[in-house]
């Protein structure tokens, strides 16, 4: 299949280099024509040496005005270079072989796709389970407290949709964002990512969105590897962070009284009947 025009983003932040130029290797090896955006909201500019490289195009943002609000500045210039298909990439991402052809050709063979994430896997190889129903207020809550066992256990399974076959595609309201491919004629249609959100739930937020109008796809058929650190559970400043987004997330589409999340997560569930 002929492919339209790529790009892809990376943001940073005091990132590790070694760990930056395996996942541009990862991008690059594929020998695929691809536009690299990475925004660096470092305060230093430590990664220059990446400007000698044509297909890349280095941003330093010290402003750091967030995860979401640096992926913008790369979809922004994509979208005014007529770029059709934007991959969303995370520093700490990397992978082999065909997975960039792969997932756009499935997107490009289906106009009502907007969104796709590959299977995510944890370095050890085990799959992080990552689509999800969209949340309940409780829902966040219970995946910190995971208590009473037998019943978490229920829900989780439910919740992040961890009993589907591993190998099915299917079409789930919430997608992550740490390697995910965006069709950028939906992203028009919907908008950027919410620049409310510093840094989590922006992902949860785009993916709803794009839900109402495109199908928001998981495709295990491809992997890649993802160093989940988990960062909200280690440290306070980032859990405050993850506080105040889901205060923001559920400040935006309601918290008890969200009239469209029961009927989407009804329709997700029934694609596995």
């Amino acid at each position: 299949m002929k492919h339209k025009n790529i790009s892809a983003s990376i943001v940073l932040y005091n990132t590790d280099c070694i760990e930056l130029k395996r996942t541009i290797n990862s991008i690059f090896n594929e020998n695929v024509d691809i536009k690299l955006f990475l925004i660096d909201n470092s305060q230093i500019n430590n990664i220059q040496k990446f400007d000698n490289n044509i297909k890349i195009e280095y941003i330093h943002n010290p402003s750091n005005p967030g995860f979401g609000e640096a992926h913008n500045i790369a979809i922004k210039k994509a979208i005014e270079s007529g770029i059709d298909y934007h991959f969303v990439v995370n520093p700490d991402i990397y992978f082999k072989g065909d997975v960039i052809f792969k997932m756009v050709d499935y997107m490009q063979s289906d106009n009502s796709i907007g969104m796709i994430m590959p299977q995510i896997l944890n370095i050890d190889g085990s799959v992080q389970n990552l689509p999800k129903l969209l949340p309940y207020p409780f829902s966040i809550l219970w995946r910190k407290i995971k208590k009473p066992a037998k019943a978490y256990r229920k829900f989780i399974n439910r919740y992040e949709l961890r009993e589907i076959p591993e190998k099915q595609i299917y079409n789930a309201p919430v997608l992550s964002g740490c390697f995910t491919l965006l069709n950028l004629e939906a992203i028009k249609k919907v908008g950027m990512y919410d620049n409310r959100f510093f840094m989590y739930f922006e992902d949860w937020d785009l993916s709803r969105r794009v839900h109402q109008y495109y199908k928001t796809i998981y495709f295990p058929l491809v992997s890649v590897y993802h160093g989940y650190e988990s960062g909200a559970n280690k440290s306070g400043k980032l859990f405050k962070i993850f506080v105040n987004s889901a205060i923001t997330y559920f400040n935006k589409w309601g918290w008890f009284f969200d009239s469209d999340r029961g009927e989407i997560n009804k329709r997700a569930l029934e694609q596995f009947k």
